[in-house]
């Protein structure tokens, strides 16, 4: 393929509500404009952008994915991104690269929930928007209601470009209120001009004139021309539309119906005529160093710009091998060029070039500012990475994803696949970043955190499919910690005979109860030589290893002091190891007497829901034993405040989703610990011996 020119460039993130039928409607868009011969069907498992097998057999878009077409010698990038709750998070790469977003409805059910919540992602970052009505020939479908929701649930001026000719299976045409025709379309979505139906004419009037109101409202001297003269030429509707979108004063609506093409090729067509090119973005920003602590700089799109590119997917190809997908900002770059990765301070040879579409890679011998190009086999970069020319560096901030609402802990099912999980995982991370993956230290568990279960699974299926690792998830332990509660001085003295040489250690503490989160602390108040000096850090160690498996379940014991004040030795007998033992007798000793007792971990919860349910929310909190601390509005969510357990939160995802019908989001963060009710601790103390962590103690040698 050629190297486009900027202005003959249109990106495009395809948004909106699983189901609504984004990918249909992009493998649509391929057949109409002649760059696909073979029309792809979701139903068949054929669209070029949902390729992988999990995809096709759950009829879903797990990730972004890529088409691109060339139309009246322009070249439209199409990002097909997912719409359904638990992989919508990646819409917001898509947004952040694209030039515009089109939204796409399903025309039955209008405006929904992911629908909602990718807008609010577009609106981020401040994106112009067309909206597509799909499915019109579908049953119940109404275009009429799906504008009515759309602009009682966005602020925004939402004028219809193009109005339905017939409805459900009648739908067979378009009026193009723009240009003032109107067209059928044949089985292969061509379209034939034919006079425009007095029936609905009332309709197509009054949305003509609601479109050069809103030209009007988009420039001061329209308006005051419209006002002078109660509407506006002809000459100055049509050069001012496109400003109007760009300016996101307008957002167009198009009927349409992907799986019978109807309403596809005036689509096509107004995207070439009013979409934004991506020189008529603002500048970029980005800083001299990938710390974003160094001078803010701003970076045109101009081919005349030091080349710059945003890395922002990654595909783990098992043929190809991994493929870096970015958005040249600025300048132009041509195949085997060396780059420099000014995010990790590395140089990167780029080899070949390609554009992308579904898993084809096509080679380009150059890209220029504001397309969209994929690099194979980079060395270093990731997603998320800055490449730039390196007498002229940038680092553009990395996209931010939320917070990951349901966590596993994951081990594979055979010894042989303990050595392959931790490889494999990390090259499906590289792909979603909105994953994570570590081990806890205290529990030593490996937790896999997503957006929710389906997200979890689709990795479990991949780690099977694709890596041939066979794994088993169940809910992470939680970590609680023990701590004492009453002070209390004892003698740990540790002494074995058995011929030869023996052993011989003794050491006297205060063991006392701190505030909470201070740890643990050691205070030497030994006075001459009762213990000699090399051996008291012994005890110490004796004593913190002892803690480490702590008293009643378990758990590490911390928050607590201890005093050494006195001992005794021997001088062929004592030994380090003999006084951490003594330590180790003096910590369980005080174990019997300091009355320990069981900590859970607090957490820091707010929870972003419709206010209209926010009492439903409150109580729930309340009874998973949570302290509701304040509530306050952003923008039309009510975010309730909360301290609540972390054992309580571990399936709040699924509750939330049920009370707001998936309209709710929460994010959390550790804030303290606190002590565990009785009736509570009693039963975790019954299931840790059950699980065997609690063991009595044995003598040490």
């Amino acid at each position: 393929m050629k190297a486009f020119a900027t202005e003959d460039i249109r990106n495009l993130a395809v948004i909106g509500h699983g189901d609504a039928g984004k990918t249909q409607l992009v493998s649509s868009l391929l057949h109409v404009s002649g760059t696909s011969h073979r029309w792809g069907k979701v139903d068949e498992g054929t669209t070029v952008t949902d390729y992988e097998e999990d995809s096709i057999e759950r009829k879903v878009s797990l990730n972004n994915n890529f088409a691109h077409l060339e139309y009246k010698d322009t070249k439209i990038n199409l990002i097909d991104a997912p719409g359904y709750a638990a992989f919508v998070s990646h819409a917001r790469p898509a947004l952040r690269v694209a030039d515009c977003a089109l939204v796409v409805v399903d025309g039955v059910h209008g405006i929904e929930v992911q629908t909602e919540k990718t807008w609010q992602y577009a609106n981020e970052f401040l994106l112009p928007r067309f909206m597509v009505i799909n499915k019109i020939d579908k049953e119940h479908a109404d275009f009429g209601h799906a504008i009515e929701t759309a602009a009682s649930s966005f602020a925004r001026s939402i004028v219809p470009f193009t109005l339905p000719i017939g409805k459900e299976g009648n739908f067979k045409g378009v009026v193009d209120v723009v240009h003032q025709k109107a067209y059928e379309f044949d089985s292969d979505g061509k379209a034939k001009g034919i006079a425009i139906p007095s029936e609905g004419k009332d309709i197509f009037d009054r949305t003509r004139e609601r479109l050069i109101e809103i030209v009007a409202e988009s420039d001061d001297d329209l308006m005051e021309k419209y006002f002078a003269d109660g509407t506006l030429p002809e000459e100055d509707i049509y050069p001012n539309l496109a400003k109007a979108i760009a300016k996101s004063k307008l957002c167009p609506v198009y009927a349409v119906s992907s799986t019978t093409l109807v309403g596809l090729q005036i689509l096509l067509d107004h995207l070439v005529e009013f979409a934004p090119n991506p020189a008529t973005h603002e500048a970029e920003y980005g800083f001299s160093d990938s710390e974003m602590s160094g001078d803010r700089i701003n970076r045109k799109y101009s081919n005349d710009e030091p080349f710059s590119a945003y890395v922002f997917r990654t595909i783990a190809d098992p043929f190809a091998g991994r493929i870096n997908v970015m958005k040249v900002v600025s300048g132009k770059v041509a195949s085997d060029a060396t780059v420099y990765n000014s995010t990790r301070d590395t140089a990167e040879r780029l080899g070949a070039l390609h554009v992308i579409s579904g898993k084809v890679l096509d080679k380009v011998n150059e890209a220029r500012t504001g397309d969209i190009i994929a690099v194979v086999k980079l060395k270093d970069t990731q997603t998320g990475d800055t490449l730039s020319d390196k007498s002229k560096p940038i680092v553009y901030p990395k996209i931010e994803y939320p917070e990951a609402a349901i966590a596993f802990a994951i081990e594979p099912k055979s010894r042989a696949d303990e050595e392959k999980i931790s490889v494999a995982l990390h090259k499906i991370l590289e792909e979603d970043p909105s994953l994570h993956f570590d081990r806890d230290p205290q529990t030593k568990e490996f937790i896999l955190s997503g957006s929710g279960q389906l997200h979890i699974e689709t990795v479990v299926k991949k780690l099977e499919q694709r890596y041939h690792v066979e794994v088993t998830l169940h809910p992470p332990k939680v970590p609680y910690k023990e701590t004492i509660t009453q002070q209390v001085e004892v003698q740990g003295r540790h002494k074995k005979q058995s011929g030869g040489r023996g052993q011989f250690g003794d050491c006297k503490c205060i063991f006392e109860p701190l505030p909470p989160g201070s740890g643990f602390e050691w205070v030497d108040k030994i006075f001459g030589g009762a213990v000699p000096q090399n051996f008291r850090p012994a005890i110490e160690k004796g004593i913190i290893e002892a803690a480490l498996s702590g008293a009643v379940a378990g758990y590490p014991l911390v928050d607590f002091k201890v005093t050494l004040i006195d001992g005794s030795y021997h001088t062929v007998d004592s030994d380090e190891h003999s006084f951490r033992a003594a330590g180790r007798k003096a910590f369980r000793a005080a174990m019997e007497k300091a009355r320990p007792t069981l900590l859970e971990p607090i957490m820091d919860v707010e929870v972003f829901t419709p206010q209209e349910v926010s009492g439903d929310i409150m109580g729930d909190l309340n009874s998973r034993r949570g302290r509701v601390g304040g509530m306050d509005m952003r923008g039309k969510q009510q975010v309730i405040k909360a301290k609540v357990p972390l054992s309580e939160m571990l399936d709040y995802q699924s509750k939330l989703n049920s009370v707001t019908q998936a309209r709710g989001s929460y994010h959390m963060q550790f804030s303290h610990y606190d002590p565990l009710p009785h009736n509570l601790a009693q039963k975790v103390i019954d299931e840790a011996v059950a699980a065997g962590r609690v063991r009595a103690h044995e003598e040490d040698d």
